[in-house]
């Protein structure tokens, strides 16, 4: 099978080619259109006669941080009306008391409340369609998130039915469709994020089939958060399912990378131009929540458990008015892009740091030639190797999320390093973490395409209970169950098993200490998936190498650098590039 995965970055679009052995990666700057740099991509790697095409996008991503989304109306039940900004009454920052919330993504003016209500067992009081109130010709699409209609959606389906009706142009969402879970505030907040991104998602997944389709290539499959692909019309229906798209790709391909080298725990560590991202992979089985905040907005999806730090190769280096140095969240993105590349650029960024320090190749892949002394004079007065420990500082704070802070110990976990940047950092950063290895791909430079390429069908599902465990009857065969103690607030996720409450006993004990076996336990949620599994990743082999520190080693589309103290062995069986910490007495018998 022929396989093309193109997935688009901030700052550049990766795409690989898969086909009977063969690997073919290219990367190409991300243009303001996103299916033009899709096109662009595919053919730099020649797709031709596809028999299947994946595609990560960050259109919702940009959408929703950039407040580019659709003029989107509430409606909800009457006396709620406020639901989006009252959020949980917590502070936006624990400590700074004047920092303030993200506004909601709906003004209060377009928030609306409709008569009638619900109660956990059924109506209280009958629906009065003639209370909606008319929302305006220029609304272009609606949220509709009523009291417990995770439990009881028929008022909240007769709402959306009725604003169909009214607004046969607008996008309307009801949350029961989306996200039917417990708590409101975060399924009005899901409900209104898919509302608001709908209509620029759906026109650029429209116009990216339709372009696709003049160049010959399949309908896309779209990475969903997740971690599984979705066909262009569940994406298109439901766009906040995409929400990390890309970043869930680059995990998928890290967890194939650590199978294929023999490794079932690893930390994938993603680092591109503008973010990083990491993520805990345990047992060969990426991590996955049920809920993350994205751009202070909270998003009750199926998701895999990411953490992302503004921190990459394009972020910007400064000083703040403390004198203090700041690495990001600004990046010099794709044009003009870091002062090195000659392309107008004259901030300092963390890839200027790097090619000062000596650890990139006076020419990237691709045949970008780098100039010195444009990093030169854009560092004037700053320090690159401060940059440099700066930015790893940031990546370590994210790194210690996902393992040591839920009680992982790094040290039994693998690195797995890509992105273009990830391999420069990653031998510094699993010395502080005291991992003795990393794997490196060969493939670092597109490792996201090529999760994509490599990445099953997945369809996620839900079904709230919030009852007693003893009354939930039959349950399926496999999956998730959220379960707590009867007067809990939060609830521990627990994979469904023959004795349920013996094992949720047992996570609660390892998470806080304690079980209370004799306390009723509450099932509040199930959370399946369907799988249809792709192909197996098959990929080519590279030549042997052996390495010692310090050396640059380039690779397709990123370098590695190999400091002192470390080896690099790939044994030519692989493509796959394995770092490990040796004494001096091992390196000098490596050389």
């Amino acid at each position: 099978m022929t396989i093309l995965g193109v997935d688009v970055g901030g700052t550049f679009t990766d795409a690989v080619l898969l086909s009977n052995g063969e690997l073919r990666t290219a990367k190409v700057p991300t243009a303001p259109q996103q299916e033009e740099s899709v096109l662009a991509a595919a053919a730099a790697v020649g797709a031709h006669e596809v028999e299947r095409f994946t595609h990560g996008t960050t259109v919702a991503t940009n959408a929703l941080l950039e407040r580019k989304g659709a003029r989107t109306a509430l409606v909800t039940t009457a006396g709620f009306e406020h639901l989006l900004h009252l959020r949980r009454q917590n502070r936006a920052h624990l400590y700074r008391l004047c920092a303030a919330h993200p506004e909601p993504l709906v003004p209060l003016g377009r928030c609306h409340g409709v008569r009638g209500r619900m109660g956990p067992e059924g109506e209280l009081e009958p629906l009065e369609l003639d209370s909606l109130p008319e929302l305006g010709e220029d609304v272009e699409a609606v949220a509709v998130c009523l009291l417990f209609s995770f439990r009881q959606a028929s008022h909240e389906r007769a709402v959306a039915a009725e604003l169909r009706r009214r607004l046969p142009r607008a996008r309307v969402v009801a949350s029961h469709e989306l996200s039917p879970e417990l708590r409101e505030y975060e399924r009005a907040s899901t409900t209104a994020i898919d509302a608001y991104l709908g209509p620029a998602v759906s026109r650029y997944l429209e116009a990216l089939g339709e372009a696709g389709a003049r160049a010959g290539l399949p309908e896309p499959l779209v990475m969903r958060s997740s971690g599984g692909l979705a066909t262009l019309a569940e994406a298109a229906a439901h766009p906040a399912v995409a929400l990390v798209s890309g970043p869930a790709a680059g995990v998928v391909g890290a967890a194939r990378i650590a199978a294929l080298a023999g490794v079932e725990n690893a930390i994938s560590l993603d680092m591109g131009g503008t973010s990083t991202d990491v993520c805990l992979i345990a047992a060969g089985e990426a991590g996955r929540s049920s809920e993350r905040d994205v751009g202070g907005l909270p998003l009750r999806l199926p998701t895999v458990d990411l953490q992302t730090v503004g921190a990459g190769g394009g972020s910007i280096v400064s000083r703040d008015a403390g004198g203090a140095m700041r690495v990001g969240p600004e990046s010099a993105g794709a044009a003009p892009g870091p002062a090195c590349y000659g392309r107008g650029g004259t901030r300092p960024t963390v890839t200027d740091a790097n090619l000062l320090l000596g650890r990139l190749p006076p020419r990237l892949a691709g045949g970008l030639e780098l100039d010195r002394d444009a990093a030169e004079r854009a560092f004037a007065g700053l320090d690159p190797a401060e940059a440099v420990e700066v930015v790893n500082a940031e990546m370590l704070r994210a790194l210690r999320l996902v393992s040591v802070e839920r009680g992982h110990d790094p040290r039994e976990f693998a690195l797995v390093a890509f992105g273009g940047a990830g391999p420069l950092h990653a031998c510094a950063l699993a010395e502080e973490l005291g991992i003795a290895t990393v794997l490196v791909p060969d493939s670092a430079g597109v490792l996201s395409a090529l999760g994509l390429a490599a990445a099953d069908e997945r369809r996620d599902a839900v079904r709230s209970y919030v009852c007693p465990l003893e009354e939930a009857g039959e349950l399926p065969p496999e999956g998730d169950a959220d379960l707590r103690y009867r007067g809990q607030s939060f609830e521990l996720t627990v994979p469904l098993q023959a004795d349920l409450a013996d094992a949720f006993h047992r996570a609660h004990e390892a998470r806080y200490g304690y079980a209370d076996r004799e306390r009723p336990i509450e099932l509040v949620a199930v959370r399946t998936a369907e799988v249809r599994p792709a192909q197996p990743l098959e990929l080519p082999t590279a030549e042997p190498l052996e390495a010692t520190g310090p050396r640059v080693i380039e690779l397709a589309g990123a370098t590695c650098w190999l400091p002192q103290g470390w080896v690099g062995v790939r044994d030519g069986t692989s493509s796959t590039l394995r770092l490990t910490r040796v004494s001096r007495d091992s390196a000098e018998s490596v050389k």
